[in-house]
């Protein structure tokens, strides 16, 4: 048996109730889920907006909300605790060299998932990503690692989309090719990214490092620059999960 917190946040219990809800129950419109949770219509209205932000409730046509992207996926391969207490030591390094916030990103279906996300500090900046999920074919993270599955896989995913999978499969291998991606404002309006994958052994591909800065500071010319400083933190990574593999994940800071 369960006792609730002596000091529960309400708030957060109504949010994790009502994911729960949409998992469970199917599309819900606001003045249902303010019934269900006994909340004013106001408060369910601003719990949804909060899911949707964080991809676990998206609205449909007819304005009742179901289950977003981050409750529908299947979970990855990769345990994601393993790969951030591997990762954010070297994501804080990465962003105190490039300058730019760095993110740690998986694989999921046909959607790049942010499992980590460190912030850089300057004032016109690219914000938290942490849970939320983009189109993998768009975010610069996702492209790279699309680029390391077989064309075949690639068709397969994309088959009955409106995604066009030539430019698709160009692009992929061009990213192949120079070892990283580049996604210029083709998920968010002044936002450009650059991403590199990261591997847990030879040929497998398990999650990706990406830059993300405002498109105001991106400059084609310093390409080589960040594609390098991911290239270093994508191997540090790598060496890292080599480590835990055999010593179990150390705490996460």
């Amino acid at each position: 048996m369960k006792n609730k917190p002596a000091y529960s946040i309400e708030s957060v219990d109504h949010a994790l109730r009502l994911a729960v809800l949409l998992r469970q129950e199917g599309p819900l419109r606001v003045a249902e889920v303010a019934a269900r949770l006994g909340v004013a219509r106001s408060t369910a209205h601003r719990l949804l907006a909060m899911l949707v932000y964080r991809d676990f409730a998206e609205q449909s046509a007819d304005r009742r909300y179901r289950a977003g992207q981050v409750l529908r996926a299947p979970a990855g391969g990769e345990p994601v605790a393993q790969l951030r207490a591997a990762a954010l030591p070297h994501l804080r390094d990465l962003v105190g060299r490039a300058g730019e916030t760095a993110n740690l990103m998986v694989l999921q279906g046909d959607q790049a998932r942010f499992v980590a996300t460190v912030e850089c500090d300057a004032v016109l900046r690219v914000g938290d990503r942490e849970g939320r999920m983009l189109p993998a074919h768009l975010a610069s993270g996702g492209r790279a690692l699309l680029a390391q599955r077989p064309d075949a896989e690639v068709g397969a995913l994309y088959a009955d989309t409106d995604v066009d999978l030539d430019a698709l499969r160009r692009g992929l291998r061009l990213i192949r090719k120079q070892g990283f991606a580049v996604n210029n404002q083709g998920t968010e309006a002044g936002v450009t990214a650059v991403g590199r994958v990261i591997f847990r052994a030879p040929g497998t591909a398990v999650a990706a490092v990406s830059l993300a800065m405002p498109t105001a500071r991106y400059k084609r010319a310093r390409l080589p620059e960040w594609a390098g400083e991911l290239a270093r933190t994508a191997g540090l990574i790598e060496h890292d999960l080599a480590g835990l593999a055999h010593d179990g994940p150390p705490p996460l800071s």
